[in-house]
């Protein structure tokens, strides 16, 4: 609850990361403070030995929305009929705080356990995630370090703790596409030339298309406007541009140069005068089966009696940073039900049971079998 009192909007971190170290410091790990602009993150490190065992988290949250919307302060974390409410009780600070209880419970059981554990912590998850995971990725390729497992504490969970998993991310690709017309009068549209009207055809191409039909492992790709934007105000004048922003998230069945040049072909097509740009969030990841999936599988159905289904559904993770250092990438989290909205909370008895996985994942990991 200390972590959520934290009003740690994006991209600050008002302090959780330092209630974090506070907590490993005196476990032996090696903190390393690692602030990218004006964004705050770390880094730390128990063992020095294969494998390193990563959790990785976010201690940034989405702003509260109207405070009326709320039943109680949104930083204010509030018990009341078997959940805690808060901004950011689910995504994830309740993962936070299970990742460190887990780790101590962990290292009191096994103070000599084989390989490395380790935390990747940012304040940059939220926001435009410019400065956070992929900056401390960078920072540990330098470093010469290598993650071989890595559990992200994403909120995956449908209806019970565990009983979804992600395995992997959609790629995501944003378009900003601005169509030129030229202004005049609406009762002479033959002295104009009204950008609305000539890439609404384009639209329609756009969205009824079949980009690709997914894979054994991913839903196809699917494209998606966010925002229009056109006009002067007035209801009598043609306007001379007009903007749209457009996102895919895609499967691996399709590369975004591919989709690049499709949307383009289909602008040229219909003769529209236009400039496009394109800003790639991330490729799409996917982690087979491999002793971290076999863990988290075996954790949850021992600890919980629950079967987790493998999903790849949903936005984009930090774990898309971290998947191409050759790492296996596995996120498991909390109940997603009330993720970004008003009045997010977690089921106090989902906290223990998720402490419950993690730490067993660990010992699958890293404790030798007799």
């Amino acid at each position: 609850m200390a972590l959520m009192a934290r009003p740690s909007m994006t991209p600050n971190d008002e302090g959780c990361q330092d209630l974090m170290v506070e907590r490993l410091s005196p476990l032996g790990f090696e903190i390393e403070r690692l602030r990218f602009g004006e964004v705050d993150n770390f880094w730390a490190q128990r063992g020095q030995t294969a494998p390193l065992v990563v959790f990785a988290g976010h201690t940034d949250v989405v702003p509260t929305g109207p405070r009326d919307m709320w039943d109680s302060d949104p930083f204010v974390p509030e018990v009341r009929d078997g959940h805690i409410f808060g901004r950011g009780a689910a995504d994830m600070k309740a993962s936070l705080a299970a990742f460190v209880v887990a780790i101590e419970k962990f290292i009191k059981q096994h103070p000599q356990h084989e390989g490395s554990i380790g935390l990747l912590i940012t304040s940059d998850e939220e926001g435009i995630a410019s400065d956070g995971t992929v900056k401390v990725v960078d920072w540990l390729n330098r470093q010469g370090k290598k993650i071989d497992y890595c559990i992200v504490g994403e909120p995956t969970s449908v209806s019970a703790i565990g009983d979804t998993i992600k395995v992997g991310r959609r790629g995501s690709l944003n378009g900003t596409l601005t169509v030129h017309g030229v202004q005049g009068h609406v009762a002479y549209p033959d002295l104009a030339s009204n950008p609305i009207h000539a890439v609404a055809p384009v639209l329609a191409e756009l969205v009824d298309t079949e980009w690709d039909r997914g894979t054994a492992d991913f839903p196809p790709t699917s494209f998606q406007i966010s925002n229009i934007h056109g006009g002067t105000g007035a209801d009598n004048v043609i306007p001379s541009t007009l903007e749209i922003l457009f996102n895919f998230r895609y499967s691996p069945a399709v590369t975004t140069a591919e989709l690049c040049r499709r949307v383009e072909a289909s602008l040229r097509r219909h003769d529209i005068e236009y400039r496009l740009d394109w800003r790639r969030s991330g490729e799409p990841f996917w982690t087979g089966n491999g002793p971290l999936l076999e863990a988290i599988c075996s954790a949850v159905q021992t600890e919980l009696g629950v079967t987790p289904q493998r999903a790849t559904t949903g936005g984009t993770s930090d774990g898309r940073f971290i998947a191409p250092m050759g790492a296996e990438v596995v996120e498991l989290g909390p109940i997603n039900k009330t993720v970004h909205q008003a009045n997010e909370c977690v089921r106090l008895q989902d906290l223990p049971r998720l402490v419950q996985v993690y730490t067993k994942t660990l010992e699958l990991l890293l404790v030798e079998k007799d």
